[in-house]
């Protein structure tokens, strides 16, 4: 587990770049989360997101919210002998803002209650706090990319080997 919500993986596959993006635009979905219509129609459909020529920005289909769901950034390049996948799994940008905005304001709390009031139960309690609420993220955030690494190896047909 790392000790911040990010996650870089390299995968070497003996596909063709233009291949394995193909896998990857079929069980990839550009969806408008405001037309209902669009949601319910997903038979088949693993990812919600962009794919280009040559990278890719997608998420785990989900029936309901998930805030350290992980946004898959790829790129995929040619070798001669199949093609090379750089992956990075990170937290979307809201959800980033979420947990450290309030992980800053609980640490800002703790130095205002052991620095000014020297009130030292309060100030602990909010630096427990503080670090439950950082570590909390971290742990879900790599529940998250567990799933969503299996089901993109899953896709590219590869067996994950835990």
């Amino acid at each position: 587990m790392n000790l911040i919500p990010f996650h870089t993986e390299t995968l070497v596959s003996a596909l063709s770049k233009e291949e394995v993006m193909e896998h990857i635009s079929r069980k990839t979905r550009e969806v408008n989360f405001l037309d209902k219509n669009q949601l319910q129609n997903q038979k088949g459909i693993a990812f919600n997101g962009i794919v280009g020529n040559q990278s890719f920005r997608i998420s785990k289909v989900i029936q309901r919210s998930n805030t350290f769901l992980p946004l898959i950034l790829g790129k995929v390049e040619d070798t001669p002998r199949g093609s090379i996948i750089f992956l990075r799994y990170k937290l979307f940008p809201g959800a980033l803002f979420f947990v450290v905005f309030w992980s800053l304001v609980l640490l800002g709390f703790t130095a205002f209650y052991w620095g000014i009031s020297q009130h030292w139960l309060n100030g602990g309690i909010c630096l427990g706090l503080a670090l439950i609420n950082y570590f909390l993220a971290v742990f879900f955030f790599d529940r998250q990319v567990k799933e969503s690494r299996a089901n993109f190896h899953q896709i590219i047909n590869y067996q994950l080997k835990d």
